[in-house]
This record gives C-alpha cells, sequence and structure tokens, in this order.
C-alpha cells in the first residue's frame, strides 16, 4: 500500500540540479560517512533549505538502522526528499558512480600483473596503515554508542558482549562475521521482547523470517525482512558458481553489513582472500587503501575485490550488487522511511548488531596486521598508529604519505611484499 500522500513532499529541485549537486558531494567527499554527512547537511540544509535540520537529524538516525552504507542511504533518501524517485536514482548514481570508478581506474595500476616496483611499494606502504585506521574507524564509534546504550536503557555488559563476538568473529571467522552481526542484533531483540512482554513474544522476531513481514514494520523494514529471509539460505543455494560467489559477497557487503563503512572489511577479507583466492594478501591491503583515499562512499572498495576477481565486469558487478539494497531501501520504503528511527524491532536490533560491528571493525585489525610480510611495514603501521590515535590527523593524509614512502623504499630496493 502506498503511503499517504502528505508523506511525500512535492519535489523541490528538478533532477538535473539533483544530479550535478550529488555529483559534486561524490567527487569532493573525501573523509568518509562525517564528511558525506556534512557536506549534505551544509547543502539541504544550510544553503538551499530543502529540508529543515529536524527532518534531516531524523532521516540521518534512521539510516543508521538499516544495514549497509548509512552515509550512501541518507544522500539517496534526501536526493529522493527534494527530487522525488528520478532524484533518488540520478542523486544516488552522482554520489556513487564516481568513487566506484576512480577505484577501478586505480585498481588497473595497483592490482595489474606486473606493476612497476615503485607502484608496488607505493601501494605496500599504504596497506601497511590499514590496520591502524580500522582501529580508529572503530574508536571513533566507541563512545557514541556506548552513549546510546546508557541513553536508552540497554545493558551495557550486553553491550561488551556482543562487541567482543564482533571482533573475535571478524579476527577469526571473516566469512562468517555476517551471521554473528544477524545473531547478535536478534539476541537483543528477542531479549527486549521476552522482558517487555512475556514468552510468547520470543516468537514474534521469527515473523521476519517468514513470507510477509509483520503489518507493523514500515516499509523498508519489510523489504530488508524479505531479503533476509533469502539471503540466509546456504550460501552454497545462492552461489552456485565463482560469479555467484562474487554476488554473495557483494551482497553480504552491502545488505547485510550493519555498522557500514569499515565493518565490511572483515566481510571481504575472508571472501577475496581466504574463502575464493581472488586476491592475496597484499593486494587486499591496497584495495582498501584505495577505498579509503577516495572520495564516496567505502562500500565502493567492494568494486576493487570484484577487479580481482573478473576484471572490470567483476568490479562493476560487484558495485551494482552491494548498492543496489541502498536504491530498494529508498525507492520502496518512500515516504515511510523516517518512521524507522522509532520503530522497535529496528531499535532493538541494531542495539545488539551495532556493537557487535563496532567490535568487527577493531577485530578486522588483527588479520589486517597479519597480511603485512615486510619489516618495514610493521615500522610504517606503528608510526601510522602514532599519527592517527595519538596526534588525530586525518586518514587520507596518513594513507597518502604511508603510500609515498613506500614509493621510496621500493626504488631505494627495499623489499616488497
Amino acid at each position: 500500500m502506498s503511503p499517504p500522500e502528505e508523506e511525500h513532499p512535492p519535489p523541490r529541485a528538478s533532477p538535473t540540479t539533483v544530479a550535478r549537486e550529488w555529483t559534486r558531494i561524490g567527487v569532493t567527499g573525501f573523509g568518509g560517512p562525517p564528511a558525506h554527512i556534512a557536506l549534505l547537511r551544509k547543502l539541504v540544509v544550510d544553503r538551499e533549505g530543502w529540508m529543515d535540520h529536524h527532518a534531516f537529524e531524523d532521516a540521518n538516525a534512521a539510516c543508521s538502522l538499516l544495514p549497509g552504507p548509512s552515509s550512501t542511504q541518507l544522500a539517496i533518501f534526501c536526493a529522493y526528499r527534494v527530487a522525488g524517485w528520478p532524484g533518488a536514482i540520478v542523486g544516488g548514481l552522482g554520489f556513487v558512480v564516481p568513487a566506484v570508478a576512480m577505484i577501478l581506474a586505480l585498481s588497473l595500476v595497483f592490482l595489474a600483473g606486473s606493476p612497476p616496483d615503485w607502484i608496488r611499494g607505493a601501494g605496500a606502504g599504504a596497506g601497511a596503515a590499514v590496520a591502524a585506521v580500522a582501529v580508529r574507524a572503530g574508536g571513533d564509534l566507541l563512545r557514541p554508542s556506548w552513549e546510546r546504550a546508557r541513553r536508552e536503557g540497554g545493558s551495557r555488559l550486553r553491550w561488551a558482549a556482543y562487541g567482543l563476538a564482533g571482533g573475535v568473529a571478524a579476527a577469526t571467522i571473516g566469512p562468517w562475521l555476517v551471521l554473528v552481526l544477524l545473531g547478535c542484533g536478534a539476541l537483543e531483540l528477542l531479549i527486549r521482547r521476552a522482558t517487555g512482554e512475556g514468552a510468547a513474544a520470543l516468537l514474534a522476531p521469527l515473523a521476519l523470517l517468514r513470507p510477509g513481514a509483520p503489518s507493523g514494520l514500515p516499509r523498508p523494514l519489510a523489504v530488508l525482512a524479505g531479503g533476509l529471509r533469502d539471503a540466509t539460505l546456504p550460501a552454497a543455494i545462492i552461489a552456485t558458481g565463482s560469479v555467484g560467489d562474487l554476488v554473495w559477497t557483494a551482497l553480504k557487503v552491502g545488505g547485510l553489513s550493519f555498522g557500514g563503512g569499515f565493518v565490511i572489511v572483515p566481510l571481504m577479507q575472508g571472501d577475496a582472500v581466504h574463502a575464493y583466492h581472488w586476491m592475496s594478501n597484499s593486494e587486499f591491503l591496497n584495495a582498501v587503501a584505495l577505498g579509503q583515499v577516495t572520495p564516496g562512499p567505502v562500500v565502493a572498495t567492494v568494486a576493487a575485490v570484484g577487479y580481482g576477481a573478473y576484471g572490470i565486469g567483476g568490479g562493476l558487478l560487484a558495485a551494482l550488487v552491494a548498492f543496489l539494497p541502498s536504491f530498494s531501501f529508498i525507492l520502496l520504503g518512500g515516504g515511510r522511511f523516517e518512521r524507522l528511527r522509532g520503530n522497535p524491532f529496528a531499535r532493538a536490533f541494531l542495539a545488539g548488531a551495532g556493537p557487535a560491528a563496532i567490535g568487527a571493525i577493531l577485530g578486522s585489525a588483527i588479520p589486517l596486521a597479519g597480511a603485512l610480510s615486510c619489516a618495514w611495514q610493521y615500522a610504517l603501521l606503528a608510526a601510522a598508529a602514532v599519527a592517527l590515535l595519538a596526534l588525530h590527523r586525518g586518514v587520507v593524509p596518513v594513507l597518502l604519505a604511508a603510500g609515498a614512502i613506500g614509493a621510496i623504499v621500493a626504488l631505494a630496493g627495499g623489499p616488497l611484499p
């Protein structure tokens, strides 16, 4: 059923305007989700007045309750609000496509069969700093998540347990991390339902796995419920071939990774390096570094993984699958999207999956550091950790500096991975 007409604000900008402005953000949005959110707010609230600050904050909070890249979903939703569904499509593509194109272009250079030594050194240097970037990314999320648990009356003991579970899973069973994230969310939902409404409520969350989501859920969560029902089938059923494996990996990255951003790293590393051997450890570190130094959403990194598996075609396919859920949530949810923020199912689920995702980001630093093979890379990792964690330098400048040092090492005849 379509939402009431008043929930669909009349378009306020042309699709051409949206395409221009959202592409500008996609090209200049260095710095990850915080930079994307700041640029979107400056555009739609401060400069153009297309949304008031309350509507923007509600939309941002609702995006954080969905799996996948929250800043991408926020960009698509803001475009939907100001230009309807045509704006959502052109705005979302403007935000996403530049990053995908840049990563594929850089993959041609850094992930080619035999790149020059100085390029290999630059990749090895930037890759050496990636583990420190993971710790920085997870650390930035710790305090807000802890405060949210306190503010909403959640159990801090369970919060810590979920975080620990996510960290251990990321460090040990990367390909199956998505099951831990889903399990932590489902467990918290079960606990809250049982505590608040009795033992009979324990069966309510199982409705998410049957055809037709509960009528009380907002449309985006209903769509997600149907997707989870299918996506939790054994991977062997979904991925009947090698291309299917890539599709499954991209789906986990874009549609089942609660926390977005860096939480996709252990998911991708487990599949790309250990399960399917599309890339070596050093190539994967290069891919993650490329995703960090380019503008736009971090999830675009999956394009480099797809390139490592099947070249340009694989990169395009992986990007399409990874970003399709974000477009689907907004286009199918429409005017009911903002109601997600107040939905108790979604909030309870995120109270479990969110801390697990943060733990996974921190835990991913262990296999990332373990992928290093040269002594000078460990020294560079230590220097990057000091710059990022103690001196609070920006991620992009630190990665570029590490890449430059790696290129110098290579030119000087130093060992390369």
